[in-house]
C-alpha cells in the first residue's frame, strides 16, 4: 500500500514507546532543579528538540541529517562559550552536559541511543548534587530517578506496553535498593576523590567580604540565609559570648577596612590552653572563602585546617560545599601578651591624612587616660551616655567618614561603632583591630543547636595591652545592648522593620506560635540531612562504627561486609533454583567426543544432521551414532521422560566403537 501523504519513512521503530515517553519524562524533570543555574536559552532549546523528537516518533518529521547535527553541536558550544562571559566553570561544563543531554534526543534512532541518553540523564541527576545537596533536592531527585529507571525498564519492552507497568516495575527496583544503599554509605569507606573540581562557580554569594566598609555588613543584616549551625557537646555559652570569629581587619584606607598581610599568612605564635574548653561541631555552608567559624580561642582537628596569626581557622581551599568540622575553644587563653613589632606596627597604621577631629579627640583621650582600660572604658562610657543610635540606615558620610560619624551624625551600624574605636585607639597610639564575624545565633529547641544567620554578621574590637595581650571589646553593646543579648530584631524595635527586603521569609513572622514551630521543625529536618548525610565523612564514619563495634571494627567490617556481598549474590542468583539440564549435558559430551574425532557441529546445524554427516564420515560407529541422536531427539523434542541414564549408557556405546580408532583426525567441514 502507497505511504501516507507527510508520512515520513525510518522512523525509529527500535525504541519502544514505553521507553521513549519515560526518558522525554525523565528528562524534564531532571532540567526543573538546573534551570536556576543554566542559560535560560537551554529551556527553548529544549522543548524545540523534544518537540522534534516527538513528530519524528510520529512520522511527521525526519530525523535530522549529519550535516544539521553538526552545526546544532557546533552552535550549542559557542552559545555555552558566550552565555557563561568566556570563562570556563562549574557552570559552563554543567551546561555543556545538559546540551550534550537535550541534542542526543535528536539522534535517538536505536535502543543503543536511548541507552546512551538514559546513561546521560542519570550523570545530569549527578551534576545537579553539586549545586544543590539539600533535603529537599534529595527528596524531589527521587522523581527523575524513578522515571529513568521507568525508562530503562521500558526500553526492555515492546512498542505497545503501557506507561504504568515501567514505573511499578521502576518503584520496586527502587524499594530493593533502599537497604544496600544504606548499607555501603554507613559501611563503605569513605574514600577521597580522584580528581577534583573546583566548584566555584563565580557567582556572588551572599556573605562576609575580604573588604569591608561599614554599610557592608549594614546590608547583610538585610539577610536572613544561613551562615552556619553549632550544636555543643553539653550546656552552651551564654548568648553574649557567641562571638564567632572569621577574620580581623587591619588596614585602613580612610573609607575601607581589610586585612592586614601578616596576619593572614603567618602561622599563630604557640599557645597553651587554660581551663575547660567549649566543644561544639560546626556545619558551615559554602562562602567560597578560606576562613571558617569559631569562637575564641579556637583549634580543629581537621587535617586541612590552620590558625594563622589573628587566631582565625583557615582552611587552604574555599569553602565551595557545605562543610562539616569539629572545634574546641579555649575562651581564657591569653593571646600574644609580647607583640612582634611588624605585628605592632601594622595594628597602629593610619592613613596619613584625614579624620583630623578624631585624631585630635584620640591625642586628648590619650593624655587624660594614660592607661588603655580607662580609656577603652571612656569611651564605651560616651557611646553609653550621649546621644548615639543602633541603625540599619546611617547618614551618607563624606570623605572624613569617621569624623562624619562620632561626631555628626552618631547613627550607625556595629561597623561603625567599631571602626571608630578601633580608629581612636590606634590615633592614641594602642595597636588594635577590627575582628569580623558574626554574634549570637537563634536556639533551635527542637535539635538543641543554634543557627546563625547573615543578618548575625557583626564587628568588634580587639586591643592590645602589654603582658595580657590581646583584648576584646564590643562598642555595639554600650550603644544597643539588646542586639548582643536578644538580636538583631529586638535591637531595630519598631522605627525599622526587620528583614523588611525579605517579605515571605517565615522568620518574620516569629512571632506566630505555631508558623514559628513548624519552621523550627523544618529546619530541625534539614540540620540531620546535613550532618548525617553531606556530613558524614571519614571522621565521623570512624566515631560511628568505633561507638558501635569498639575494638571490633577492624575485622567486623571486612567480614560483615564479605558476608553482605555473598547473602546478595546468593539472594539475586538463586543458584538453588537453577535447573541442570542433565539431558543436554549429554549432547554436549556427545559433541566433544566427536569433535576429538575431527567432526565440529556447524553453527545452526541440528543433532539429527550432524548425527547423519558424523555416521557417514565414522561408519564403523554410525549404529551407536543413529542410536544416540534418536534417543536424545525423543527425550529433548518429542516429550518423552528425560532418562539422562539411557543416554549415559548410549554415549559409552559411542565411545566404545570409537576406541579402535587411532587418535584424533580433524577434517575440515564439508
Amino acid at each position: 500500500m502507497p505511504a501516507r501523504a507527510g508520512v515520513v519513512r525510518g522512523a525509529p521503530v527500535n525504541v519502544p514507546r514505553a521507553g521513549l515517553t519515560w526518558l522525554l519524562i525523565g528528562q524534564a524533570l531532571l532540567l526543573v532543579p538546573l534551570w536556576w543555574q543554566l542559560p535560560p536559552w537551554l529551556l527553548l532549546f529544549w522543548l524545540v528538540c523534544s518537540a522534534w523528537r516527538i513528530q519524528v516518533y510520529r512520522m511527521r518529521a525526519r530525523v535530522p541529517g549529519r550535516g544539521l547535527r553538526t552545526a546544532m553541536v557546533v552552535l550549542a558550544a559557542v552559545a555555552v562559550f558566550f552565555s557563561s562571559g568566556r570563562s570556563f566553570g562549574l557552570e559552563t561544563a554543567a551546561a555543556l552536559v545538559v546540551a550534550a543531554f537535550l541534542l542526543k534526543l535528536l539522534e535517538l534512532n536505536t535502543r543503543r541511543d536511548a541507552w546512551v541518553l538514559l546513561l546521560l540523564g542519570l550523570f545530569c541527576q549527578v551534576v545537579a548534587y553539586l549545586f544543590d545537596a539539600s533535603l529537599p533536592w534529595a527528596l524531589y531527585s527521587v522523581l527523575p530517578l524513578a522515571a529513568l529507571l521507568a525508562a530503562m525498564v521500558g526500553l526492555q519492552g515492546g512498542q505497545g506496553e503501557r506507561l504504568g507497568p515501567p514505573l511499578r516495575r521502576a518503584a520496586g527496583l527502587l524499594l530493593q535498593a533502599v537497604p544496600l544503599a544504606l548499607l555501603l554509605f554507613v559501611c563503605f569507606p569513605r574514600i577521597a576523590p580522584l580528581w577534583s573540581l573546583p566548584l566555584n562557580s563565580g557567582q556572588a554569594r551572599t556573605g562576609l567580604a575580604d573588604v569591608v566598609a561599614p554599610g557592608d555588613i549594614a546590608t547583610l543584616a538585610q539577610s536572613p540565609e544561613l551562615a552556619f549551625r553549632v550544636s555543643f557537646d553539653g550546656p552552651p555559652p551564654a548568648r553574649r559570648q557567641l562571638y564567632w570569629r572569621a577574620f580581623t581587619l587591619e588596614r585602613f584606607d580612610g573609607r575601607r577596612w581589610q586585612q592586614g598581610g601578616l596576619s593572614r599568612f603567618q602561622a599563630v605564635q604557640p599557645w597553651q590552653p587554660v581551663g575547660e574548653p567549649w566543644r561544639y561541631r560546626v556545619i558551615q555552608e559554602p562562602t567560597d572563602k578560606p576562613w571558617l567559624f569559631a569562637l575564641d580561642v579556637a583549634r580543629s582537628t581537621a587535617p586541612d585546617v590552620q590558625q594563622t596569626q589573628d587566631y582565625r581557622l583557615q582552611r587552604r581551599r574555599p569553602v565551595d560545599q557545605p562543610l562539616y568540622y569539629s572545634v574546641e575553644s579555649w575562651p581564657q587563653v591569653v593571646r600574644d601578651p609580647q607583640l612582634a613589632p611588624a605585628l605592632r606596627q601594622q595594628n597602629l597604621q593610619l592613613p596619613a591624612t584625614g579624620d583630623p577631629r578624631m585624631r585630635a579627640w584620640a591625642s586628648d583621650m590619650a593624655r587624660r587616660y594614660p592607661e588603655s582600660e580607662a580609656l577603652v572604658a571612656a569611651m564605651l562610657q560616651r557611646y553609653h551616655e550621649q546621644d548615639y543610635h543602633y541603625s540599619l540606615r546611617p547618614a551618607t558620610l563624606g570623605s572624613d567618614s569617621i569624623d562624619g560619624f562620632f561626631f555628626d551624625t552618631r547613627r550607625g551600624f556595629c561597623a561603625h561603632f567599631a571602626g571608630a574605636m578601633t580608629f581612636a585607639l590606634r590615633a592614641a597610639g594602642i595597636p588594635a583591630r577590627m575582628v569580623v564575624g558574626y554574634q549570637g545565633g537563634e536556639l533551635n529547641p527542637a535539635g538543641n543547636y543554634f543557627t546563625v544567620r547573615q543578618y548575625d554578621a557583626h564587628a568588634w574590637v580587639e586591643y592590645w595591652r602589654q603582658g595580657q595581650g590581646w583584648r576584646s571589646v564590643d562598642p555595639t553593646f554600650a550603644v544597643a545592648p539588646q542586639r548582643i543579648d536578644q538580636g538583631l530584631a529586638e535591637a531595630l524595635g519598631a522605627d525599622e522593620p526587620f528583614l523588611q527586603g525579605s517579605p515571605f521569609s517565615m522568620l518574620r513572622y516569629r512571632d506566630l506560635a505555631w508558623l514559628n514551630t513548624l519552621r523550627l521543625g523544618w529546619e530541625n529536618l534539614n540540620y540531620g540531612w546535613e550532618r548525617w548525610v553531606l556530613g558524614y565523612q571519614q571522621a565521623q564514619q570512624s566515631e560511628l562504627l568505633l561507638r558501635w563495634f569498639k575494638g571490633w571494627a577492624i575485622w567486623v567490617l571486612p567480614t560483615a561486609g564479605t558476608l553482605t556481598v555473598l547473602l546478595l549474590g546468593l539472594a539475586v542468583l538463586r543458584p538453588w533454583r537453577r535447573q541442570v539440564d542433565r539431558v543436554l549435558r549429554q549432547f554436549l559430551r556427545f559433541e566433544r567426543l566427536l569433535g576429538w574425532h575431527g567432526l565440529t557441529r556447524a553453527p545452526g546445524e541440528g543433532p539429527h544432521a550432524f548425527a547423519e554427516r558424523a555416521a557417514q564420515q565414522l561408519p564403523g560407529s554410525a549404529q551407536a551414532i543413529h542410536t544416540f541422536a534418536q534417543a536424545y531427539t525423543r527425550q529433548r523434542y518429542a516429550g518423552e521422560a528425560a532418562a539422562p541414564a539411557t543416554l549415559a549408557v548410549q554415549l559409552n556405546d559411542v565411545r566404545r566403537s570409537l576406541a579402535g580408532r587411532t587418535g584424533p583426525q580433524r577434517k575440515p567441514l564439508p
